[in-house]
């Protein structure tokens, strides 16, 4: 099954919720977004390992063959963190909004189940397409699923 497809079972389960709400605080930027669901996603596969639904090594796989997107990301955060705090206060910031972005997961994904973020994350370890991250991050990472959008639920 594609991410699409996927996406769209996932939203069409999450369907009770009626208004969409906003993909994240606003001044976030993309690189925030592919950080924020890599952490997402390691930290959900962490805390899925027990099951049927471990997707631990799909999140390997996705981090492998998305590490030069993944890594221009967090460069990029960094790089304006630097310009916000200096050298020195970049990367304590950095740190703090990584154990932040952990702990907001800890509990699991608000809205998708092991099973569903398993496929997802299978879908997006065997694409090779930068731009498929950054729309799984702008769709994933929102507090519920898109109403309306391309992937409403049906």
């Amino acid at each position: 099954m594609n991410f699409a497809k996927i996406f769209a079972t996932a939203a069409s389960a999450a369907a009770i919720v009626l208004t969409p709400a906003p993909v994240l605080a606003t001044g976030s930027s993309e690189a925030e977004n592919i950080r924020r669901l890599d952490i997402m996603l390691m930290v959900t596969s962490l805390r899925c390992r027990m099951g049927a639904d471990d997707f631990q090594p799909h999140y390997r796989e996705f981090s492998a063959n998305h590490l030069s997107t993944l890594n221009t990301a967090a460069r990029s955060l960094e790089a304006g963190l630097v310009a916000q705090h200096g050298a020195r206060g970049a990367k304590r910031a950095l740190d703090q909004i990584s154990v932040r972005m952990a702990n907001e997961y800890g509990q699991g994904h608000p809205w998708l189940g092991c099973g569903e973020l398993k496929q997802i994350t299978s879908d997006l370890a065997v694409s090779r397409d930068p731009a498929a991250v950054g729309f799984a991050a702008t769709e994933l990472l929102a507090a519920s699923p898109r109403i309306g959008g391309r992937f409403a639920a049906r």
